[in-house]
């Protein structure tokens, strides 16, 4: 990495790995497996439970519902129930939650362009014989 380049990363870094306490706890409520794609459904429309289900296929009812509760209780979805026989609930992104599309999109995109080269990484490190030696060698950081 070039010496300007690498600089500047670390002046766009530093700020954030020093302030790690404060940003840690709510990227874990954001950046998890499920809310990233359950909030980028919501972007596109609000949704009710099971379309939000049959979109996210194979995550299952219980994963659903705490996502859905950990993300109405940070602010980014609404859940409103809609009085009709049966009663039915929709959910839909808030104006804090739309503020994350730019950066899922971003993400999405991200997969797309190097989903191809993460496949190849991992069938290159999948064939290896040593690999579990090399992660055990470092002192045991966990």
């Amino acid at each position: 990495m070039h010496g300007e380049t690498k600089d500047k990363l670390d002046d766009e870094l530093n700020p954030v790995l020093a302030e790690i306490n404060s940003t840690r706890p709510v990227l874990e409520q954001v950046a998890n497996k499920w809310s990233v794609l359950i909030l980028t459904v919501l972007c596109s429309q609000p949704s009710r439970f099971n379309a939000i289900k049959r979109r996210l296929d194979p995550i299952t009812h219980k994963a659903l519902t705490e996502a859905l509760r950990r993300l109405e209780r940070n602010g980014l979805v609404h859940r409103k129930v809609i009085a009709s026989s049966p009663v039915a609930v929709e959910y839909s992104i808030t104006p804090l939650g739309r503020t994350l599309q730019d950066p899922f999109v971003a993400l999405v995109a991200w997969a797309k362009g190097h989903g191809g080269r993460i496949a190849q990484a991992q069938q290159a490190y999948d064939g290896r014989e040593d690999r579990g030696a090399s992660a055990d060698a470092g002192g045991g950081g966990r």
